[in-house]
């Protein structure tokens, strides 16, 4: 009897790792442009909620829908800051942990990147405390900003656009003195130019059509830097990620040392039943082996650009060049590996 109950255990046991160790996704029902971050043993989940910032807390990203959670900040009923607050991001820089997002007052080309900071460690606890715009001395509309330091030097790179009217979204650089303060001007490294990222017909008789280049990410390997974007209108099916590529000792703040793949690198998979797939983040496993793709996508053609976009990750490698090959997005239905402790 004994016997037979160890063996039930041992079963049991295994079955509970076999279900820790596998996940499908969606990480979660809705969840538009996904990011996280990892650090002491922790990953740290932000995606636009629209009117308000919220932050998960996991040891497994896989497992997100069962994740500690909370609000952070809510924004004020009215001001420059209180509506449509797109594209949060966290990070910790120099000793403290910083929040990123766009918002505006209820009208879109007031868009900016506004920003929070928190000096516990641990960004679940302590006060998220409003800090200010971050903006260059141009001040147009911005979206989507991220922040990454490369040898000693923080740099904020977002979408924006070139004048005061919508129309075209490119990818911008610029400097940064401390983590709130951008310094010099910024400079345009990518405009929409290749077919894959000018899908954006709109059918309004004031805009009629959009050009987009959005959602700018840094990821590093070896001696490269590469930029990973999101190209044509998040509304549209063909929504998908292009790619910038520098040297690791290039000025990066000369658009001269940026360049762009062609061709998309991450795109619609119909047979996979993956539409629009965007707007991501990169993340590695927790013994840092293994490199990670977070991402949101659609599950219908014509979905477009709201609540029906779902958080997924999936494992992408290295060719011999060292650039990233992230493959197609794969079927939710698929059963995955979850990221190796």
């Amino acid at each position: 009897m004994m016997i037979r109950t160890l063996i039930c255990l041992l079963l049991l046991a295994g079955s509970v790792v076999q279900a820790q160790d596998t996940f499908r996704n969606p990480l979660l029902s809705k969840g538009p442009d996904p990011w996280c971050v990892y650090k002491d043993g922790y990953y740290y989940y932000m995606h636009t909620m629209g009117d308000r910032l919220e932050l998960w807390k996991t040891k497994n990203i896989a497992f997100l829908k069962d994740a500690e959670h909370k609000t952070i900040w809510t924004p004020p009923a009215a001001g420059p800051f209180s509506k449509e607050i797109w594209a949060p991001e966290i990070h910790f820089l120099r000793g403290k942990w910083y929040v990123y997002f766009a918002a505006d007052g209820g009208d879109n080309q007031y868009h900016r990147i506004y920003a929070l900071e928190n000096s516990s460690a641990d960004p679940m606890k302590g006060d998220w405390i409003f800090k200010s715009k971050v903006a260059d001395v141009e001040d147009k509309w911005a979206i989507d900003a991220s922040v990454f330091e490369h040898r000693g030097k923080l740099y904020m790179i977002w979408s924006g656009w070139e004048g005061n009217k919508n129309g075209r979204q490119d990818i911008y650089i610029a400097a940064m003195k401390d983590p709130l303060t951008i310094k010099g001007k910024r400079v345009r490294i990518s405009k929409p130019e290749y077919a894959w990222e000018t899908k954006g017909d709109i059918g309004d008789p004031n805009l009629r059509h959009i050009d987009v280049n959005e959602g700018p990410e840094m990821l590093k390997y070896g001696k490269k830097l590469f930029i990973v974007f999101s190209g044509s209108a998040c509304w549209t099916d063909d929504y998908a990620l292009g790619i910038l590529a520098a040297d690791e000792g290039s000025d990066l703040l000369d658009p001269a040392s940026w360049k762009k793949k062609p061709e998309s690198v991450f795109k619609q998979s119909a047979e996979n039943n993956v539409y629009a797939p965007g707007h991501n983040s990169f993340f590695t496993s927790p013994d840092g082996k293994e490199y990670w793709i977070l991402y949101h996508a659609n599950d219908h053609p014509g979905d477009g650009c709201g609540d029906k976009r779902s958080p997924r990750i999936q494992r992408f490698s290295w060719d011999k060049d060292g650039w990233p090959v992230f493959g197609k997005p794969v079927r939710t239905d698929s059963l995955l590996k979850s990221p190796r402790i």
